[in-house]
């Protein structure tokens, strides 16, 4: 099996799905399937707090989970989160906050110990960036990191991202950019192409499916599998939005319109590896 185009260094051939799917259904028992949530298995919306996974998106993944050997959700958002969503599903294992949480399988959530003792921090930073940011700034804490969303007051993109610079330099932090939104986390080697790179050591075949920037590095983390195994078959695909949508895009092998769109895709992926 050839490897897969790297980045944007050659024209990329357009991606047969069906192929694709035959390709991957011999492999299906050393198969993993990965998801992003916000924006691909759920729309983005105003309040983080109140999205929820697309229609056909949760029935899909369930009648996928048996047929392949593990599927796995990589998100930003807190296990904890991801678990009132995906929780009742079997075989599916959780990765949160880039990975620093996970949960296998419906067990109990590990952290990364190195984030652990920046818990206290990010407390404060949350409170300080309700005080101190203004109105129209929504603050989401998580635990182990914080979120500036500017969603619903797209003018205050500058004063939030000058604000979270601050910051993270005076405070140490890494900082991630998404659609509207500034991430604040811990300096701890961890994002999705790790966690990916990790997980398909021993598959056979892997898909990524991701709408944002933070995802070009699980699709990075296939092709370089793809790239040291020739055998190994491995499909990155994004979900298009009006924000990060070309850059994602251009790194992906296949496009899909909408995460409601890909419930559909998913359910006729199903048909295919059943």
């Amino acid at each position: 099996m050839p490897p897969l185009n790297l980045g944007n260094q050659q024209p990329r051939t357009p991606l047969d799905v069906d192929q694709a799917w035959r390709t991957t259904a011999p492999r299906a028992a050393e198969t993993v399937l990965f998801f992003d949530f916000d924006g691909t298995l759920a729309p983005v919306g105003d309040d983080p707090t109140a999205v929820r996974p697309a229609p056909k998106v949760l029935e899909a993944i369930e009648a996928l989970a048996p047929a392949v050997r593990r599927i796995a959700i990589v998100s930003a958002r807190p296990v904890e989160f991801l678990r009132d969503h995906f929780g009742g599903l079997t075989g599916v294992d959780l990765y949160g906050l880039y990975g620093l949480e996970h949960s296998h399988s419906g067990g109990e959530t590990a952290t990364e110990p190195a984030a652990l003792p920046w818990v206290p921090t990010m407390a404060e930073l949350a409170e300080l960036a309700r005080a101190e940011l203004p109105p129209g700034a929504l603050v989401e804490y998580k635990r182990l990191s914080v979120a500036l969303h500017y969603r619903t007051a797209p003018q205050l993109a500058g004063a939030v991202e000058e604000w979270g610079r601050a910051q993270a330099e005076r405070l140490g932090l890494r900082m991630q950019a998404g659609r509207m939104v500034l991430e604040l986390k811990p300096p701890v080697d961890q994002d999705k192409g790790l966690v990916i790179g990790e997980v398909i050591r021993d598959a056979g075949a892997a898909w990524y499916f991701g709408d944002d920037v933070s995802d070009i590095k699980a699709f990075a983390a296939l092709r370089a599998r793809a790239a040291a195994d020739p055998e190994f078959y491995g499909v990155c695909v994004a979900v298009a939005n009006p924000e990060t949508g070309d850059e994602v895009a251009s790194a992906a092998d296949l496009t899909i319109d909408s995460p409601a769109a890909l419930g559909d895709f998913l359910s006729q992926a199903a048909h295919h590896l059943r």
